[in-house]
C-alpha cells in the first residue's frame, strides 16, 4: 500500500502534465468511552471542530486518543510534541543525490512512537497519508529505524521538489502542520 501512495505521488510529480492524488475518506468522531475519542472528517477531539487549516480528509478514520502517561522512552504526544516543535524546521529535507531529488521525513520518523498519522503534500498536490512504521515499543530503542519498516524518503525527479506540507496527528490526536519551501530544507 505504501509503494502504491508514493507511485501515485511520484507519477504525479515526474508527469509532465499534472495528476490528481486520490484522497482518503474520512468518517465523523464518534466519543467512544469517557476520555476516548475517535476522529474524523470535519471534527477532533470531543466533538470540537477541526483545526483550522487541516485536512481531515487525511486522517485515517478511527482513530482513538492513547494514554498520555509518560514513560521516559518518548512513546506519547506528551513526550514527543515538545521535541517536534522546537524542531519543525527539520521535519522534512531535500536532497539532491545521483540525479533525483529525495525527500527525508528521518526526522518524523525518528519521533513517530508519538504521532499517530502523517500526511505529505509536494508542490500543492493533495496531502496523502504515509503510514509510520511500527513503534518498536518493547526495544531498547523504540523510535529506531529497522530494515523492516521500510525507507523514510520519497524519489522525485531533480529539481522538482519546490515545496512541502506535512501534517501530523499526534496520538492525542491533536494535530499540526507546516509548510517548507525547497531552499528551507534543501541539504548541502
Amino acid at each position: 500500500m505504501l509503494d502504491f501512495i508514493f507511485a501515485m505521488i511520484a507519477v504525479s510529480m515526474n508527469a509532465t502534465g499534472g495528476g490528481t492524488a486520490a484522497q482518503v475518506p474520512a468518517t465523523s468522531s464518534v466519543v467512544i468511552g469517557q476520555g476516548s475519542v475517535v476522529i474524523g472528517e470535519g471534527l477532533s477531539v470531543g466533538g470540537a471542530p477541526a483545526t483550522p487549516g487541516m485536512d481531515m480528509s487525511v486522517v485515517p478514520p478511527g482513530l482513538v486518543a492513547e494514554p498520555q502517561v509518560p514513560a521516559g522512552k518518548f512513546l506519547t504526544a506528551t513526550e514527543v510534541k515538545p521535541i517536534l516543535n522546537a524542531t519543525k524546521a527539520n521535519w522534512v529535507a531535500v536532497r539532491e543525490f545521483n540525479g533525483q531529488d529525495l525527500l527525508y521525513v528521518t526526522h518524523l520518523w525518528s519521533w513517530r512512537c508519538g504521532l499517530a498519522a502523517m500526511a505529505i503534500s509536494v508542490n500543492d498536490e493533495p496531502l496523502q497519508n504515509w503510514p509510520l512504521p511500527p513503534c518498536h515499543a518493547d526495544s531498547a530503542t523504540p523510535n529506531a529505524i529497522t530494515e523492516t519498516d521500510g525507507q523514510p524518503y520519497l524519489t522525485l525527479r531533480l529539481g522538482s521538489v519546490e515545496k512541502v506540507s506535512i501534517q501530523l496527528v499526534y496520538d492525542d490526536l491533536t494535530m499540526d502542520a507546516a509548510t517548507f519551501a525547497r531552499n528551507e530544507v534543501k541539504m548541502p
